[in-house]
């Protein structure tokens, strides 16, 4: 019964930490050549309200591109790479069960307590979107989503982890 207890209590741990595991997507037009792309030019385009942390990620993001080989410049740019960021609070159910249950003499019975706590929890999420200079049409999306610490530095390790996700097989190659 206590073996039985400790799975649950663990489980009931491992749950939350599992569900918050940082979810990082990217899409991109497969007719879009990205080999032509030498220049680039980063904005905001939608704010979260927090200076510190928008410009956090847009250096984190302009590294990342950079480190490709693509070259910054104001005006003129092959792709406008475009920010988006939000927040939002979300909610997590745990129920830890005490006791026994079962079947009694007369239907479902026994003895044993639940006990359910709701914790929230603030999302955040990027969005990097990457347009044609000249056609002005989407080419690429990155999407991550992830739990906001109150620690800068974990955020700061989470937008770097993500940044590495998103870019790991950036540019992509026409057609695939």
């Amino acid at each position: 019964m206590k073996l039985l207890r400790t799975l649950i209590t663990a489980s009931a741990v491992m749950l939350p930490a599992l569900a918050s595991a940082q979810d990082v997507k990217t899409d991109f037009d497969k007719a879009f050549d990205f080999s032509t792309v030498k220049t680039y030019s980063i904005s905001i385009a939608t704010k979260w309200g927090n200076d510190l942390s928008e410009r956090r990620v847009l250096a984190e993001i302009d590294e990342a591109i950079a480190a490709k080989g693509w070259k910054k410049v104001a005006d003129g740019a092959n792709v406008q790479v475009v920010l988006h960021g939000a927040t939002q609070t979300k909610r997590s159910a745990n129920t830890f069960y005490s006791g026994m249950g079962g079947y009694g003499y007369r239907g479902f019975g026994g003895m044993g307590s639940a006990q359910t706590v709701v914790s929230e929890y603030s999302v955040g999420t990027l969005v990097v979107d990457m347009f044609d200079g000249k056609s002005k049409n989407l080419v690429f999306r990155g999407t991550a989503e992830d739990e906001i610490s109150d620690n800068p530095s974990k955020n700061a390790k989470r937008l770097e982890k993500a940044s590495t996700k998103m870019f790991k097989n950036f540019p992509p190659a026409k057609g695939k």
